[in-house]
């Protein structure tokens, strides 16, 4: 797409100056750039309870995703989507939503339509900054996680990508949410790095709502990125399970088992009737209260 916007640049630069060419130009490249925009709004999409899963691969998202708010689903965000009105409108209105969960996807091969590929974003967001890490426009900011965590996340994957990539982070104070006069101080440190990507990392629902609540303050960034515990998967703080056990779709378990007092109720109570509502909508009677 980029080379065809630059040759119809060119083709109107060397015709003439007047404001007939003028009009052209402006309608055909808004035609370019627009087709793209509905390409991707027209991505295909995976019904799982109440919301809509990309059907993505990591590959596709990395080359489209220029602007828009990412999240990454998993089993405890869908659990606390069928009762938190708030999250689920928020969560509506992401631009993608990419399945961090096998547990999901297997859930979508139940149900028959299944998911390309498990997302998570422990995954992508590495994923993200290596494609990146030549692009001098990605100028990443980290928010999340405990007290001094992020910093050393940042200094971790700027020396991983052979640049400043991240150019600023902060972990802030337990609670902040609530605090107007802090999350507006931690508006004005952002502003003030210069980035143009947002890396969220302080749970759901909390990130999510957060990103939305404060988006519009922030003006320069163009991709929000809400990541969960990566950040402190990144600065080494947390060990992520080995690969095989991720694949199985027992990832739960290895945190449950690192962290069983923050992490046991999560799993083994509020997300347990998730595999009940999957069976009610392969049975076609879950009702979303639509």
């Amino acid at each position: 797409m980029a080379d065809r916007v630059r040759f119809l640049n060119t083709l109107f630069d060397r015709a003439s100056s007047d404001e007939v060419s003028k009009t052209l130009r402006t309608q055909l490249l808004n035609r370019q750039t627009g087709s793209v925009y509905q390409d991707l709004n027209d991505k295909e999409k995976v019904k799982l309870l109440n919301i809509e899963i990309d059907n993505l691969s990591k590959a596709e998202v990395l080359e489209n995703l220029k602007s828009g708010v990412v999240f990454t689903p998993n089993v405890d965000h869908v659990m606390k989507l069928q009762n938190d009105v708030d999250f689920l409108h928020v969560y509506n209105r992401a631009e993608y939503k990419l399945c961090d969960s096998q547990i999901l996807l297997y859930a979508s091969r139940f149900l028959g339509k299944p998911i390309k590929e498990k997302i998570s974003g422990s995954d992508f967001f590495p994923a993200f900054y290596n494609f990146h890490k030549k692009n001098e426009q990605i100028k990443i900011f980290l928010l999340g996680a405990g007290k001094g965590v992020a910093q050393k996340a940042q200094q971790r994957i700027n020396a991983k990508v052979g640049r400043n990539i991240v150019v600023g982070s902060h972990s802030p104070s337990f609670g902040f949410e609530k605090s107007e006069k802090e999350c507006q101080e931690i508006i004005d440190i952002i502003r003030k790095s210069g980035a143009t990507v947002l890396a969220v990392g302080l749970g759901a629902p909390k990130q999510e709502k957060w990103i939305y609540k404060y988006k519009d303050l922030l003006p320069n960034i163009k991709i929000f990125l809400a990541i969960g515990a990566t950040i402190d998967f990144e600065a080494g703080n947390i060990k992520r399970s080995p690969k095989f056990i991720s694949n199985l779709g027992l990832e739960w378990l290895y945190r449950m088992v690192s962290e069983p007092k923050r992490l046991w109720k999560r799993y083994l109570i509020e997300d347990l009737p998730f595999f009940w509502l999957i069976l009610q909508q392969k049975l076609n009677f879950y009702n979303n209260g639509d």
